[in-house]
């Protein structure tokens, strides 16, 4: 019996049993431990995500336990090992993957997105797209994607110890890139309207916090800066103020990095992003970082096990849904348990 959870439709998901998959020859059979929920999830579970069609099986952050393997699978890929799974598809042939650019690939296919996700017990995936590590616990692995999206924003910024970085948004894409930040050497600032997230990010040597219901973002980053703005802004929220804020508050011939989606048009100071001579940079999904994440984790530096807020059984899925998106300020990561 092979369970999964499917969302129906806005607001309405159930439990199935569907077909244990049928591996290839390069494929891995999985037996997924933990799913984690992410934003793109909750906009599918509201209905406002415009890439999803329905029924949809969710789940693209994934820890996970080798189970079977095709004959072609490397000798280096066990029956046993603890995994992860990069959940974007590539096609090879557009202008980004011919840069080398696969993150962005024109016609990619997420998990749990565009195409079937892992919230199902077993769950078959080429190796080529699988990334191991027996030292890090199951829970820790589902963590591995959402923190690689923050960490590719910090690559996007080519962020280095010379620079302040804002990050504006501290959700776990945000503190994603706040880790990587701070781990490079750069002098962090953290921005939100919670003062329960930014007070949890001390934990993770984070220094300088900004809540912005209660203060003005441009004249506290004036003041932490002696006026001369951040060398590089990470947008982890997608709204209108937040992306006019990344343009107030970066310093000339700085970067602004943008992850988050906005709902409406934004109107930017098209003024100061010529004076400033600002790099503006988007960042999708993840690139190489899935390794330099892993290592980060398995070097153990900060607590990252209490990035789980809560963890649901598979069974109460819709349940975890609901609370998060009724009680969002409480939550940095939820998982769900498969077993």
């Amino acid at each position: 019996m092979n369970k999964a959870v499917q969302l129906n439709e806005p607001f309405r998901m159930s439990t199935l049993e569907v077909t244990t998959p049928v591996i290839g020859e390069e494929d891995v059979l999985l037996r997924i431990k933990y799913i984690g929920l992410c934003g793109t999830d909750m906009s599918s579970y509201k209905g406002t995500m415009p890439l999803v069609s329905y029924p949809r099986i969710p789940g693209h952050e994934i820890g996970a336990v080798i189970i079977d393997k095709g004959k072609n699978v490397p000798d280096s890929f066990r029956i046993g090992d603890r995994v992860t799974v990069n959940p974007y598809s590539s096609c090879g042939t557009c202008p980004a993957c011919v840069h080398q650019r696969f993150n962005t690939c024109q016609f990619n296919q997420t998990l749990g997105v565009q195409r079937d996700g892992a919230m199902q017990q077993e769950f078959a995936v080429s190796y080529n797209k699988i990334y191991k590590s027996n030292k890090l616990s199951l829970q820790q692995l589902a963590l591995v994607e959402p923190l690689s999206v923050g960490y590719h924003a910090s690559e996007r910024a080519a962020v280095s110890s010379a620079d302040t970085v804002l990050v504006i948004g501290c959700g776990v894409i945000g503190i994603g890139a706040i880790l990587a930040c701070i781990k490079k050497g750069a002098k962090v600032i953290a921005a939100d309207i919670s003062d329960e997230k930014l007070s949890f990010l001390k934990e993770f040597n984070v220094r300088y916090f900004i809540n912005t219901t209660k203060q003005d973002i441009i004249a506290a980053i004036n003041e932490l800066t002696s006026n001369r703005g951040v060398e590089v802004v990470i947008e982890a929220v997608g709204s209108a103020v937040t992306y006019q804020w990344c343009v107030e508050t970066v310093s000339f011939a700085g970067r602004i990095v943008a992850i988050g989606y906005a709902k409406e048009d934004i109107l930017m100071n098209t003024s100061l992003l010529v004076r400033k001579e600002v790099t503006l940079a988007g960042s999708r999904n993840a690139l190489n970082e899935f390794g330099p994440v892993i290592q980060m984790l398995e070097e153990q530096a900060a607590p990252f096990e209490k990035l789980v807020s809560k963890i649901y059984p598979l069974d109460e899925t819709a349940k975890a849904f609901d609370y998060w998106h009724r009680h969002p300020g409480n939550i940095i990561k939820i998982l769900i348990d498969l077993t």
